[in-house]
């Protein structure tokens, strides 16, 4: 199961990667510099880093699926 704390929602429009907000810094939209053909590489087993351009924050991307990136960090506090 994935741990829903460490992942986070994209979205894929015209060709490129973004994220409705950034988990750091509440930026809306934020175009993530990941391409979505890498997607498949992560989903093979290759980590990818990830700096939001927003802030700089930075996530390794470990694994990903049709909605979600999972990364090395905790994103969310854990719903109780």
């Amino acid at each position: 199961m994935i741990p829903f704390e460490k992942a986070w929602p994209y979205d894929i429009l015209m060709g490129d990667l973004y994220v409705s907000s950034c988990p750091f810094c509440n930026a809306d939209n934020v175009l993530l510099p990941v391409r979505p053909s890498e997607l498949q590489d992560i989903q093979d087993g290759m980590k990818r880093l990830l700096v939001f351009p927003c802030c700089r924050n930075k996530v390794t991307i470990v694994d990903a699926d049709r909605d979600y990136l999972l990364t090395d960090r905790t994103l969310r506090k854990p719903r109780r």
